[in-house]
């Protein structure tokens, strides 16, 4: 047997290392579903994966407490309160620093396998380097399933609570509202124009304008003081409803009452949140737009002419949101190469050798999405070649490991 260096990994009775437990395990019961060696490796990696999460979000969460001062002091929010906020608005960065510390954890754990030579114990066990990595493609599996329902589900809730706990404590009441916004739902055929001050996702319009085209190729216009969605239909009250026999004709007065119930306009608080939001990150280039892939969709399913330049940016950002929960399977195969070289190395190597990493996969990443988004690459492109660089340089380097 090999002879380790790593004293807490010993036990006392027997004087042997978990690592040789693990491989006897291995020799012994070769079909085991779940080997000793497998949970030694696990464990080796969860410990430090578990310590770098908190760590780095934590660290987030504080920064961003600060940076947002201004906004906590002005809507005077409690202790609990600023927490609680900063805590919300930092789970965007959430869905960076899962790759990031997963990347600096395989590192460190792959880092102190090769310092002691037990990679090379788990070898002339007769394991392949593949089978060794089993257990961390396992783990990059699950992170990436993590950052997905974090970025579909999660993030947006996050961001849109964040952003209403400031909102309720600011003196201004119309601090997120929109005023004379305009949309249209291509499927339905309807246009709407939300002439008062509105809040997205609320289900109380005031003043909106709304035209529709019929069969026969006239038009209605409707217009209201206020409408309200109640048990899934739009109610409005104070009504004129107009004819227009087409696009040049004069309005002709057909309607006006109280109250009108429109059962067939089928469009939810949501959806106009959804319209607003979008509208926002195609006109004033939006960071972080936090768009789920459904919204795209949506929105692009109501916009059929869509521009090419709005279309090329949308396509980008849904092939982005795929492409960023491969990261952590991208993120195993680069990391293994680099961690499993054998020789003495410090923990010092496996931060800087993350840290160097995600600079270059984050400027690769900036570039190839200005790319996309300009229509200079097709989206697909944009948004896949960082992952499509690292993960076959990754195969690359794994495959002149001896």
């Amino acid at each position: 047997m090999f002879a380790f260096e790593r004293p807490s990994l010993r036990f006392e009775l027997f004087n042997v290392s978990t690592l040789q437990l693990c491989l006897v395990a291995e020799i012994c019961y070769p079909l085991h579903p779940m080997r000793l060696l497998d949970r030694y490796l696990f464990r080796e990696l969860l410990m430090p994966l578990v310590f770098c999460l908190i760590g780095i979000q934590s660290t987030i969460v504080f920064v961003t407490a600060f940076s947002e001062a201004g906004k906590i002091e002005e809507a005077k929010l409690g202790f609990g309160e600023t927490i609680g906020f900063a805590a919300a608005a930092s789970m965007y960065y959430l869905t960076f620093v899962i790759p990031f510390a997963l990347l600096l954890a395989l590192l460190m754990a792959l880092t102190q396998h090769a310092r002691y030579n037990e990679l090379t114990a788990m070898r002339a066990a007769g394991m392949s380097l593949w089978r060794i990595c089993i257990p961390y493609f396992i783990v990059g599996l699950i992170a990436a399933g993590v950052v997905f329902v974090l970025n579909e589900a999660a993030v947006p809730r996050c961001m849109d609570w964040a952003e209403q706990t400031i909102t309720r404590h600011s003196a201004d009441p119309s601090h997120d509202m929109v005023y004379n916004f305009a949309f249209t739902n291509g499927r339905g055929h309807r246009k709407w124009v939300l002439r008062g001050n509105y809040r997205p996702g609320s289900s109380d319009i005031p003043r909106p304008l709304v035209q529709w085209a019929l069969p026969d190729g006239s038009a209605r216009i409707l217009t209201a003081d206020e409408a309200i969605r109640t048990n899934g239909v739009w109610v409005f009250y104070n009504v004129q409803e107009f004819s227009r026999a087409d696009a040049v004709s004069l309005s002709v007065p057909i309607l006006e009452t109280n109250m009108l119930a429109m059962p067939d306009f089928d469009e939810t608080p949501y959806e106009i949140a959804r319209e607003i939001k979008i509208a926002h990150y195609l006109d004033f280039r939006i960071q972080n737009p936090n768009i789920p892939l459904k919204d795209i969709l949506g929105y692009l399913q109501w916009h059929t002419n869509v521009s090419s330049k709005d279309r090329g940016k949308l396509l980008t950002e849904f092939q982005e949101r795929i492409a960023m929960p491969a990261t952590c399977i991208v993120v195993a195969l680069i990391a293994i190469p680099f961690g499993a070289t054998p020789g003495r190395r410090n923990l010092f190597f496996g931060v800087a050798g993350s840290i160097s990493v995600c600079l270059v996969y984050f400027f690769l990443q900036r570039i190839s999405l200005a790319f996309g988004s300009s229509g200079a690459w097709p989206p697909w492109l944009a948004a896949w070649l960082p992952n499509l660089f690292f993960g076959l340089t990754g195969l690359y380097l794994m495959s002149r490991i001896r």
